[in-house]
């Protein structure tokens, strides 16, 4: 009889329905997406920068939304340039027409299904962002599994949940791997969150062997994703892991955290002192799209049917975003392996 894995018994699990249905203008909405994007100043798209963003985008193509709802999760996305996505169904038809929102220049790449029967992956400006030879799973190969523990985290690494998923970019003279990554979760239970905190570290610790590698691709490592982190400071042993080889996780202007339930600190953008850390401008920030006037005839209604609604239309997470340099000279070691693009 064949084994049974966890990540092959457990799907992805939709919100609940709000009741009365929802409905909206949605040049309205819109409208009400773009002024609070004023407001958390996030920066126009230029030639010389890139934007790039991670946004769990909750059930997405197993939870069913309405093509107004894509077309307003299209216009977020529409503000930057790489955009690191979560908990994506194995049936691509939504993101298929989310991607027709978006137009021919936005491209997307996915890894395959794993835990919850998700993927990960990114959406990406073509015409800013040149996709090179590298797409890849992150993995620990079983001999190295010995090297991932903690002091005080109790538990044995075996893998990941969710492979992270890595792919290889360029724009002008920057040329980084970023990482979408969906730590495993479970509960709030400390047996669970020991296990997310080995999941952290072993990912913290790939990157730092890319990072000073002799011979690797690239030292400039950026990693985006829901992390199931619970709390940006040391009284989490997901934070204390992610930082214990050398991962940056920079201080953003709006100090909000990205989950709509909790506020959970959970979706961060990461990278190491180098060639990152040299383009990072110092504007990041998450994008409260729940903020007033968005949905406004919702929240009159109740304060739980608002936030139902949010969840079942756009999502439960709010996206972060960071602002990267393309500079006139090269940030960090680069090898090019092939001519292949």
């Amino acid at each position: 009889m064949a084994t049974l894995y966890p990540c092959e018994a457990i799907t992805m699990v939709p919100h609940d329905k709000e009741t009365p249905t929802f409905t909206y203008d949605l040049a309205t909405e819109r409208d009400a997406l773009r002024a609070t994007k004023r407001y958390r100043k996030i920066p126009a798209k230029t030639a010389s920068k890139v934007l790039t963003a991670t946004w769990n985008l909750t059930n997405f193509g197993f939870q069913k939304r309405t093509d107004n709802d894509l077309a307003l999760m299209a216009e977020v996305m529409s503000w930057f340039d790489l955009i690191s996505i979560q908990e994506i169904a194995d049936d691509l038809t939504t993101l298929g027409a989310l991607m027709g929102h978006l137009g021919a220049k936005y491209k997307v790449v996915l890894s395959d299904t794993a835990g919850n029967d998700e993927r990960a992956g990114f959406l990406y400006n073509s015409r800013k962002l040149e996709r090179l030879e590298v797409a890849a799973e992150v993995a620990v190969p079983p001999s190295a599994h010995r090297h991932i523990r903690m002091k005080g985290v109790s538990g044995s690494f075996s893998g990941f949940d969710r492979n992270p998923y890595l792919v290889a970019f360029r724009s002008k003279n920057l040329t980084f791997i970023a990482v979408s990554a969906h730590l495993f979760f479970g509960s709030h239970s400390y047996k669970d969150e020991d296990r997310r905190a080995l999941e952290a570290y072993a990912l913290a610790r790939w990157a730092s062997l890319k990072n000073k590698g002799a011979g690797a691709y690239s030292e400039n490592i950026l990693i985006m994703g829901d992390l199931n982190l619970p709390k940006k400071d040391d009284s989490s042993p997901v934070f204390r892991a992610l930082k214990k080889k050398g991962l940056m996780l920079p201080e953003h202007s709006t100090q909000i955290g990205s989950s709509l339930k909790d506020d959970k600190d959970y979706d961060q953008i990461m990278f190491h002192a180098g060639g990152m850390k040299k383009a990072y401008t110092g504007k990041s920030g998450v994008f409260d799209f729940d903020r007033a006037p968005f949905f406004s005839s919702a929240w009159s209604r109740s304060e739980a049917y608002f936030g139902k609604t949010l969840k079942r239309h756009i999502a439960d997470h709010r996206p972060l975003w960071a602002e990267e340099l393309c500079p006139n000279v090269v940030y960090g070691r680069f090898r090019r392996r092939s001519c292949l693009v």
